[in-house]
Parts: C-alpha cells; structure tokens; sequence
C-alpha cells in the first residue's frame, strides 16, 4: 500500500535538510522564506533488520523493501488560509497526503533566519495549527450549508449524521482545537468523518530538530514542545537534521554508525522517524521470501488474510483460497519452508486469519 508523509512547518525550520537525509534527494536548503515552491518528493526505503535476515536465509535474487513517499512541502506562514504566501498551494498538497510531519526548529543559530524574529518552537506549532484549523472550519461550514436542508426533512437519515459530525467538528475547530481530538466510536461515523478529508484530522508526528549536542538529551525547546502536545495524540521525535544529512552522506554501514555513537545515538533519525510513521498510521509488515525475491509488504493493522494477500494484486484477494504462514523466529531457526512444515511450524490459515506482523506468507489463490 501507497503512503505518503507530508513534511511541513514555518520557513527556515529545517524541512529541507531533513527530507534531503531522508530521501537523499537534494532538495534547495537556503536562509530564505518559501525555498521550497514545488513538493519535492522522494520515495525511501523503510530500514527493517528483519528482510536481510530472511534474504541471509533464502539468497534470493532481489531484495524488495517496502517504501515510504516523503513530500517535502513549502513553509506555511500567518494567514495562509486565507492564500498569504502560498497558502493555497500548500494547503492543497498537505490534503493529499496520509500523514503531516510537523518540523519545529529547536536550535539556536544567528545565521539562520526566523521568520517571526526568535525561537519559540511552541508559537511555531499554535501558527500553524491555527492556519489549518481555520481552513477546516471554512469546509465544514461550507459542508454543513449544503447538508443542512436534508438533514432537517428527516427522510435523509445519512444527511442527518452527517450533519451532526460536522456540527461536532464545528465546535472543536471554533474553541481552537484540531479536528484529530474529536473521536468516534461508531465505525459508519468514523467512515463519514474520514471522507471528509480535514487537514487536522490526520495523524501528526512533531519532529524537533535541534542541533547536535543535543541530538541526544533534547534542550529546553523540546521539553516545551513536550508539555505542549502532551494531550494530543501525536508522536514526538528528536532530529538534529543537520547532523542527519552528514550521516547520510557517508558510503558505508559502518562509518554512519561509527558517527551516530560519537554523537551518542545508538539509531538514525530516518530509522526512529519511519518507524514512529508506522506507529503513527497503525501499519505492520508481512514478508514474502524464496530463491527469487525477498519482499516486505505494508498492510494496516489487524487485517485479514484475504485483504493482505490484496495488497500484492487484487486477484490475490478476489481468489483467495487460503493462506500458509510460518512465524519469523521460526523460519530463522528452521531455515526453509520444507523444514518450517516438517517441524509442524507452517498453519494453513483461511479467510478469518488476522495477520500478524513479521508473518511470512505464501497465499493460495484461484480466479
């Protein structure tokens, strides 16, 4: 399955720089507002131990990990809901993507500019959510006037809930909070309100990007940013993105971890920021492996068997007879599927079979 992060924040936070060690795309990094015009994007490939084990095991002839789509987005300024700066443009690219990774610049540098004067990563955050709070409140009364009449007649009842949805989310917007804090129980509800496609609504990860001696630890303006978002249901990460683009220029393994540990990080910032994305959207990895191709498949947690077998090709899904899973640990300590089934670690698993992360799966099919 397709997933594609949108990196965003004000101008100068460092954005850039980080989606250029992310994706080792060379997005422009200047000290100036609105470096970024187009989306840069850059597919990279989600680090995951656990395939060059199985391809250590089965010597495949490729390697195929799953990936990641990175959108490195224009900074946002004050009144960009209402076009300033290139409001439009940014709202409409941060629309189409899955989730919002929310750059706050927590370092101190005179040499590079911030567009309101000072640092103050928290201030940073309220702008923002404020701009795209303001952009959902603009749908949702424009969505509440056109479902309103409906709703009233009564003989429309999906009109009427939606109606109310809208009328919730109405009220959160208004008060100054994000469209994510309302929640549903109801799964039809869930549905309606995730069609209504609202900026706050996606999942958010805040990356504090900071400078190298506190890669670490963190400082003072990640302690705020902490405090700040600590009622909200949103990922914290620590980067010193600066750092993070000399990592990625390094040629070998063993020089970038040699650099992460002088520095006193035992994982990379692309490593912790991917992972935090899968927590992020409820995602998990089966694994598809044999002497011509070792591969990682990306599926939403607690999907069944026939959904999983989907995300190869539909007619894995529409034909599914049944499924042969062996567990990871398994298949590392028996070192085949011939041994998995003579050991009796391979279940044949049918329709009701929910997947489990690091599942190696060999689907039965028939159309």
């Amino acid at each position: 399955m397709g997933l594609q992060c949108g990196i965003v924040g004000l101008p100068n936070v460092g954005k850039s720089t980080l989606f250029n060690c992310l994706s080792n795309a060379r997005a422009q990094a200047a000290n100036f507002p609105f470096c970024t015009i187009e989306p840069n994007v850059g597919v990279i490939n989600v680090p995951d131990e656990r395939l060059i084990k199985l391809a250590e095991i089965s010597k495949p002839q490729r390697i195929i990990p799953t990936t990641i789509e990175i959108v490195d987005i224009a900074g946002l300024v004050k009144g960009a809901s209402k076009g300033e700066g290139l409001g439009n443009k940014f709202l409409a690219n941060i629309r189409e993507t899955d989730a919002i990774i929310h750059v706050l610049r927590c370092f101190d540098d005179e040499n590079v500019t911030h567009v309101d004067g000072s640092v103050n990563p928290v201030r940073d955050k309220e702008i923002i959510d404020t701009e795209l709070q303001l952009k959902d409140l603009e749908t949702v009364e424009q969505r509440i006037a056109r479902v309103q009449k409906q709703a009233q007649t009564g003989g429309d009842k999906l009109a009427k809930r939606l109606h109310e949805i809208l009328v919730q989310y109405k009220a959160v917007l208004e008060s100054g909070k994000s469209a994510r804090t309302v929640e549903f129980e109801n799964k039809e509800d869930q549905k309606l309100a995730k069609e209504l496609f609202l900026l706050t609504d996606k999942p958010i990860m805040y990356v504090c990007n900071v400078d190298e001696s506190s890669a670490a630890a963190g400082n003072k303006y990640v302690d705020a940013v902490r405090e700040a978002v600590k009622d909200e249901n949103a990922e914290i990460l620590v980067v010193a993105a600066k750092t993070e683009s000399e990592i990625a220029e390094l040629e070998t393994y063993e020089e970038r971890q040699m650099f992460l540990e002088e520095v006193g990080i035992k994982e990379s910032g692309v490593a912790r920021l991917i992972q935090s994305a899968y927590r992020l959207l409820n995602l998990e990895t089966y694994f598809t492996t044999g002497q011509v191709e070792t591969r990682a498949w990306t599926y939403l947690k607690g999907t069944k068997a026939p959904q999983a077998a989907g995300v190869i090709h539909s007619d894995f899904e529409k034909g599914f007879i049944r499924a042969e899973v062996i567990k990871l640990e398994d298949f590392v300590k028996y070192g085949s599927d011939s041994a998995c089934r003579e050991a009796g670690k391979l279940s044949v698993e049918g329709k009701e079979y929910v997947v489990q992360d690091g599942d190696i799966m060999h689907f039965r099919f028939n159309v």
